[in-house]
This record gives C-alpha cells, sequence and structure tokens, in this order.
C-alpha cells in the first residue's frame, strides 16, 4: 500500500514546495491516504481492495538528510538519495529489497512501452477517456490555472484551516476543452498556517524525482506512473503546472481531495454518439431469443467499457484523498534506517 501513497505524493509535492529555500530540517508526519482508480486505469490496476479501500491507508514519513522512510503496518520504503537506492521493506516478514534508481528507471522505460502498446490495442467503444496522438503529430497545449479561497473553515486534526480550490485546465493550444477535449485537475485544499517543516517531505520528494527519471517521476511505481503517462499524456503538463503555482499557496495543506478529470472531445463524442446508433439499430434475424442475447451482451460491452459514463464527455479517472495527522520535528537517524533485525532480499 505504500505504492498507493506514492501516487499521492506526486501531487502534494507540488502543493507544500514553497520559492524560498532554508537550511535543511528533519521532520516526522503521521499520514492518511487513499487513492481510487476509475474507468480503463482502474480495471488495469485492481490493486485496492479491502479495508484500505475503504478507509485509507496510514503511514508515517520522516526526512532527515538524504534519506526519506515511509512506513506502514505491512509495508514500508525507505529512499537514500546519497546512495541512489530504494529499500522496499516487508513488516511482516522482516525483510526488505534494495533497488536502484537505475533499475527504476529502466522499468519505468519498460512500463511506458507496454502500457503504449496495450493502449493502441484498445478497442474505439472502449476507450472512455481522450487518448493520446502519437509522438510524431503530438498537438501544442494550453495549460490554463485558477485558484479561489472560498471563505469556508473549519478544524481538522487540531488545526485551523481555509479552504482553497485549485483548478488546472490542459487543452489543444488555440481550442477550447469542449471542442478537443483533455484533461481538469482540481483539488479542494483545507490550508492551515504554513508549516515550513512540512515543506522538507515536499522538496525531498521533488529532488528524488530529479534525480530518479526527470519532473513529476518522484516515488511512483513504475507501472503505475508509465500507465497513467502512456493513457493520459496531459497528466505531465497538468502536474508541472501544479508544480509552478505551488509557490503562491499561502498555507501547509491538511487535508486534500484532488480528482483527475479526462474529457473527450466534441469529434470523439459524435463518433461514440454513431456507433451507439449503429449499435441499438433492431436486427432482423435470431428471434426473441437473439435480440435478448445481443442486448444481454450489449449491455455487458457496455458495463466493460466504463458503463454510463463511457457516454458522458467528462469522466473522473483518479482521486486521491490525504490528510496530516501530526507533524513533529525530533527525527532519530533509526526512524530513516533499516529496522534492526531485518534481512535482505537478494
Amino acid at each position: 500500500m505504500i505504492r498507493a501513497r506514492s501516487t499521492v505524493v506526486v501531487l502534494t509535492s507540488a502543493m507544500l514546495l514553497f520559492a524560498a529555500h532554508t537550511a535543511r530540517a528533519d521532520v516526522r508526519a503521521d499520514e492518511k491516504a487513499r487513492v481510487e482508480f476509475a474507468g480503463m486505469l482502474g480495471r488495469m490496476f485492481n490493486l485496492f481492495g479491502g479495508k484500505g479501500a475503504r478507509e485509507g491507508v496510514a503511514s508515517t514519513v520522516a526526512v532527515k538528510g538524504n534519506r526519506k522512510a515511509t512506513l506502514g503496518d505491512t509495508t514500508g520504503q525507505i529512499i537514500d538519495l546519497g546512495e541512489e537506492k530504494v529499500y522496499d521493506l516487508d513488516m511482516r516478514k522482516q525483510s526488505y529489497k534494495v533497488t536502484t534508481f537505475a533499475e527504476l528507471r529502466r522499468r519505468i522505460e519498460e512500463e511506458r512501452k507496454k502500457a503504449e502498446e496495450e493502449a493502441r490495442k484498445e478497442e474505439p467503444s472502449q476507450k472512455a477517456e481522450p487518448a493520446a496522438a502519437p509522438d510524431q503529430n503530438k498537438p501544442q497545449v494550453d495549460v490554463d490555472f485558477d485558484v479561489k479561497s472560498t471563505g469556508q473553515t473549519k478544524t481538522i486534526n487540531g488545526f485551523e484551516t481555509h479552504e482553497t480550490v485549485m483548478t488546472i485546465t490542459v487543452r489543444e493550444k488555440g481550442k477550447t476543452l469542449e471542442d478537443a477535449g483533455g484533461m481538469v485537475l482540481t483539488s479542494d485544499m483545507w490550508l492551515a498556517p504554513r508549516i515550513p517543516q512540512m515543506r522538507e517531505i515536499a522538496e525531498f520528494d521533488m529532488r528524488y524525482a530529479q534525480k530518479l527519471y526527470g519532473p513529476m517521476i518522484n516515488g511512483v511505481s513504475a507501472e503505475q506512473m508509465a500507465t497513467a503517462m502512456a493513457m493520459y499524456p496531459y497528466l505531465k503538463q497538468a502536474m508541472s503546472r501544479m508544480s509552478a503555482e505551488g509557490t503562491k499557496l499561502d498555507g501547509t495543506a491538511i487535508e486534500t481531495i484532488t480528482t483527475m478529470d479526462a474529457v473527450k472531445s466534441a469529434a470523439q463524442m459524435a463518433e461514440e454518439a454513431k456507433a451507439k446508433e449503429q449499435d441499438d439499430k433492431p436486427k432482423t434475424s435470431g428471434g426473441v431469443g437473439g435480440m435478448l442475447g445481443r442486448f444481454a451482451a450489449k449491455k455487458i460491452q457496455r458495463k466493460a467499457a466504463g458503463g454510463d459514463d463511457a457516454a458522458k464527455p467528462r469522466a473522473t479517472f483518479m482521486t486521491i484523498t490525504t490528510d496530516v495527522l501530526k507533524v513533529v520535528t525530533d527525527v532519530a537517524a533509526s526512524d530513516v534506517a533499516v529496522p534492526a533485525g531485518f534481512k535482505e532480499n537478494k
């Protein structure tokens, strides 16, 4: 479940990172995160079942120097920027596995190619979300940004917060979102007065991203990031803009609900409407039994393709909810080290 939280890191890092830089400080935070995939991504990443999917996954995040540890009940991860290694921990078996940054880069590239190939194989009737144009014909994009304070306040986990909503829209250059399709990323944030130490976690994540594979890759698993980027090419532009605008936020996000919506173009909607019209035409052969069989088959096909969302111009493909429960600055070296007694799996 640490992988689920790593997806959140990509987004919350941008929201917590500020331009000014001070001397590095230690920080430890208790957090809770829940990631939900929908649509095609949900079908490909059936990872989050059971209690964790319903209630979220709690973890403790600690940063000290060039090391960051993210520890949960059953799994954990330690990132060492100096060694360029990632330690994945199995808390139950008291064991760990070491992966180098170089190996992670190789996996990411392999999974990216695999995801692009899978996306190409998808039937047109099953493409519930706008797909990428081929790399050699990729359109230029405009990125629109908006941030508003709603004036709402509430106490969350002992922090006094106010609500701010950030919206980022990525669309084809010179065209409207409705005409050409695109992506909308919305973050509903409840901000407490700025907690300087929390910036250390965000800055570590950004340093990790740069060392590993470039902007916005961060600690996301190779499978999730490569597939998401292949299926939703506008995702990178949206998160890059969020990173650039994150410096304007006045406070630290205590609770954040981020939704990512894919928007179909007018041409895609027209094509789907035409295909549906053809599917809905009555067939003259096969009798009542044949008609019922075809009706059942269509219902199953529509459900596999995303249900009612397949006919809608806008569909949410990912929702991320994250909460900061507690923040402390007392971090020991043991907090970011492999626990005593753990054995390496080679």
